[in-house]
This record gives structure tokens, sequence and C-alpha cells, in this order.
């Protein structure tokens, strides 16, 4: 009967054109009037404890410090740092998307950022240089999910404030993960062009010597990441003081190092605010649905119903991974993180799922998201600065490819689910 009544009333709220965050706070607010005896003041006390978390204030930071470095135009530089290294191989400057997407999500922790930050300087370059443009625009949309991974990630971050898991924990649990994609989706790349070398066209190789000056210039990003994680990692910060080390230190390198400008600094705060904002009202939407779900002990019934039926951990985690793939088409990212994970969290390590690793495969289960249409996010993002030049389909099925690797990758993560643990066991 209440599931019927949760997803009635979730599903009536959505249609009817209410955002979402509104949708699910009047779903839990339903819930604790009918179902919990009139106790909605639980979900306003809820939103307040939660809203009151320090850890919470790191979300604006690192939204700030993305747009910091996406106003200062300090990819352009990374880029053409890292373009002759990556150029010697066959894939050639596709190589040099995913690493730059790989090093810029070091210190942005937003897919989209990414994608519009790197595929802003790249997508231009290498169509004048004959790239296939649908290759080119899917290695930028799966090298943009990359900033969800890699920390530090905004998803690993909302992961951790809604299931008091350890941030630092988190962190270091997506490093190897990140990496690991990085490298799956660089060897796809190689295999393809040198498979059809009409896709890419081979790059002039610099002496070494050249190269590895030109790559030096890399080096305002590498301390960029510096500050941001070796605060964090080393103890010496929490990650809201980490971010806001980050910010400090990417408003220094863009008044510096690139083109940063106070009207330029002015927009990214009134962008990084409307973001947050949106972020937060579905936050607290979340929070109060928690805790009418927490309240009604769904979870613990629902645990009950699968041992009941006999359902195995690894059944279940296949449907909730074939869950999220539908979700994925219907909303973004963050509202499907925050909209499941009240009852998928405590369900999974009620099994005895890992909290950590389990924080991991939703990262990458929302990176998919990000690469399914009709809503994701990061196709968008790159068929408007291509311009018109590439369609929603054609960068879609650019994607393909990247998508099926993401899906590799949580497989691989079910099998070895140590190279998402085995760095927060040793490290922290």
């Amino acid at each position: 009967m209440i599931w019927a009544f949760l997803g009635g009333v979730l599903g009536l709220t959505v249609m009817s054109g209410a955002v979402l965050g509104a949708a699910l706070g009047l779903t839990g607010f339903a819930i604790l009037e009918i179902f919990g005896g009139g106790v909605t003041r639980l979900g306003v006390q809820a939103v307040f404890n939660v809203l009151a978390e320090f850890t919470l204030t790191a979300i604006p930071l690192f939204i700030l410090l993305g747009d910091v470095l996406v106003a200062s135009g300090l990819a352009t530089g990374i880029y053409k740092a890292m373009s002759p290294l990556f150029g010697r191989l066959r894939g050639g400057l596709l190589h040099t998307n995913i690493a730059v997407c790989t090093v810029f999500g070091a210190v942005s922790g937003s897919s989209m950022s990414v994608s519009a930050a790197v595929g802003s300087v790249a997508y231009p370059e290498l169509s004048q240089r004959g790239y296939d443009r649908r290759l080119v625009v899917g290695s930028l949309a799966g090298g943009g999910t990359l900033g969800l991974l890699i920390p530090p990630s905004l998803s690993l971050l909302i992961y951790g404030a809604l299931t008091d898991t350890s941030i630092g924990k988190l962190f270091l649990a997506g490093v190897l993960p990140g990496l690991m994609m990085a490298a799956l989706f660089m060897v796809y790349i190689e295999i393809t062009v040198r498979r059809q070398p009409s896709l890419a066209p081979q790059e002039p190789r610099m002496p070494w010597g050249e190269t590895l000056r030109a790559t030096m210039a890399v080096w305002p990003i590498l301390v960029l990441i510096l500050a941001v994680l070796g605060s964090l990692f080393t103890g010496i910060a929490t990650p809201t003081e980490s971010a806001a080390v980050g910010v400090a230190a990417a408003v220094l390198l863009g008044f510096t190092m690139g083109d940063l400008t106070w009207p330029k600094l002015a927009k990214t705060f009134l962008s990084s605010a409307s973001t947050f904002a949106v972020i937060a009202l579905v936050f607290m939407g979340a929070v109060i649905l928690a805790q009418s779900i927490s309240l009604m002990q769904l979870p613990q019934k629902m645990l009950e119903t699968i041992s009941g039926v006999g359902m195995s951990p690894l059944v279940l985690l296949v449907v909730i991974v074939f869950i999220y793939l539908l979700l994925g088409m219907i909303f973004d990212g963050l509202s499907m993180m925050v909209m499941t994970l009240p009852v998928v969290f405590p369900l999974m390590t009620g099994l005895g799922f890992d909290a950590i690793w389990l924080g991991v495969v939703i990262t990458m289960m929302v990176e998919i998201g990000m690469l399914t249409p009709p809503v994701g996010m990061n196709l968008f993002v790159l068929v408007g600065i291509a311009q018109g030049k590439v369609t929603l389909a054609e960068a879609a099925m650019g994607a393909l490819p990247f998508w099926i690797l993401l899906m590799v990758g949580v497989a691989i993560l079910t099998v070895l689910p140590g190279i998402a643990t085995w760095l927060p066991s040793v490290a922290l």
C-alpha cells in the first residue's frame, strides 16, 4: 500500500510540472502526515540537521572552483601543454581529450564543467584538423564523466553527506576506478583509430625534448590539484577547507596565469550560487523523503521480502543497475542519486555491500546517465559547443562505446571490488 502511495504521489507531482525537489519533499510530507500520524515536523527537523552539517558547505565551493577554472581559460593552457605528449599515439589528440578531462576532473568535480571546459577548446581544434566529429564528441562526452569519479567529486561528496560516509575515503576510492576508466577509454580509441585510420589524422611528432618542455607548462593545474587533494588527504584540511583552498588557488592562478578578470569572477559567484540553489532544493526534498522512508522502515521491510523470496545480493545488484539505467533516461544524475539513495543505500549495505564501494558504483551509474539520451547532459553540452554540426543522435552514437565501457567498468568493480576499496583501506 505505502509503496503504491509513494510511487503515485511522486509520479503525479513530477508530471504536474513541479520541480523535482518539491515533488520529493511533498511526497515525504504526505507519507509522514498519512502513514506517520502527522509527524511532518520530523521532515523539517531532518532538513535543518543536514543543512547544518559543516561538510555540506564544500558543495558550493567545489562548484565555484570549477566555474573559476572555466572562466579563467586555464583549460586551454592545459590542453596545449598535454597535446604534444599524447599526440604521439595513433589516436592523436583524441587521447589528449581523455587525459585533459582526467586532469581537469581532479580539480573540478562536475561532469558538465569538464565537458564544457575541455570541449570548448578541443572540438574546434580537432574538427579543423579532420578528426571524425562523432568520435570527437564521443571522447569528450566520455572523458567528461571522469569529472564525477576523479576526486574531488560532487557526486561522491553528496553521497557521503546523504549517507554519513567518510568523504575522504570516498574521494580516495574514486582514484583507481577513475584512472581505470581513463585507460579503458584510451585503449578503445587507439584500437578504433588503428582499425580505421580515416577517423583521425597522424599528428606530427615533436622531439622528446620539446615535448617534455611543452608538458611542463601543465604545472599550474598540478599546483591546484596538490592544494585541493594534498590538503585533504594529508589531514591538514577538511573537505570544506580544501575546497576553499582550491578556490583561492584557482583565483590566484586565474589572475596570474589565465585571463580571469573581476567581472568574470563576479559572474562565477552568481553562476555558482544559482547552480547550488538548484542542488539544495533537490537535496532538501530528498532528505524529507528519506526521513519518511526511514520512519516507515521501508528498506527493512524490503530486506525481509528479498530474504523471503531468496533473491541473491548479486541478482539484486543487477536489478538496481537496471533501474538506474532506466532512471538515467529521465532524470539528471544528481536528482537520480538523491531520489534513490534513501532506499538503495540501507538496502544494499544491509545485504553486505561495502558503503564505499557502493558510492563508486552509484557514481558510475550517474556517469552512464550523463551519456544516456534524452536527458544525457554531457551530450547536450557538446551538441551546443558543436553549434549544430553534430546532432544529438550523432553525439549519442559517438558516446555509445564509452557508455558500454562504463558498464564494463561497473562489472569489473563488481568482480574486483578492491579496485575501489583498497586505497581507502591503506591510506586512511
